[in-house]
């Protein structure tokens, strides 16, 4: 390979730590010496979101939380206490929680999904995950409980209608095994749609 020719700068004070290269189609400077660069300055007042899935009312392990908050400047085990304080009314279900960090204090809260909606809703005895597997709901819900948590998913329904969205959360029963009613969920969504069960507007 051919490098480009480097010529000794016009005579100057700093004649000696420049160097002068002519690479077409531009003309820049090379310094020899290294620049120090500083690290960004700590905002107090900045706010950053953190995401994680954990299990309500554990600890999450520290290998889960100390590659995202450990940069930080927080300590994982006083954030895994406060996870496990904020997720205790989800205690056994697997949840998404949102760690808003602001001068090294972490508020936590949960975000709700359909499904764990559902099953909380199954109100279902905690269960000991590392002893029973393959774990089946088979619990009803009302009509009333499946508008409910359809109110709570609407903002994040693409359904313009609550009807469209309790047909989602129908859809969710059907996936987690719950029946409506005392029917099977696919049941109800065609009584909505032939106009025999009118969902409220909001």
């Amino acid at each position: 390979s051919h490098l480009p020719a480097c010529h000794a700068e016009p005579s100057g004070p700093h004649s000696a730590t420049h160097r002068f290269c002519a690479i077409r189609p531009s003309l820049f400077w090379t310094h020899e010496s290294k620049v120090a660069i500083m690290p960004p300055k700590f905002d107090a007042s900045e706010v950053k979101y953190i995401y994680l899935r954990c299990t309500g009312g554990e600890v999450p392990g520290g290998s889960t939380l100390a590659p995202k908050i450990g940069p930080l400047g927080m300590s994982p085990k006083k954030v895994g206490d406060d996870i496990a304080k904020a997720t205790k009314d989800w205690k056994g279900l697997k949840v998404t929680c949102q760690l808003a960090i602001q001068n090294r204090q972490a508020q936590v809260s949960v975000v709700p999904s359909a499904s764990s909606l559902v099953i909380k809703a199954l109100k279902e005895p905690v269960r000991d995950r590392k002893k029973v597997k393959n774990i089946t709901h088979s619990g009803n819900l009302t009509l009333e409980q499946v508008y409910d948590i359809a109110r709570t998913m609407k903002e994040k329904s693409g359904a313009r209608q609550l009807s469209g969205t309790v047909k989602e959360i129908l859809g969710t029963c059907f996936s987690v095994g719950c029946t409506v009613n005392g029917e099977n969920p696919r049941a109800v969504t065609d009584q909505i749609n032939d106009g025999t069960i009118e969902v409220p507007s909001e």
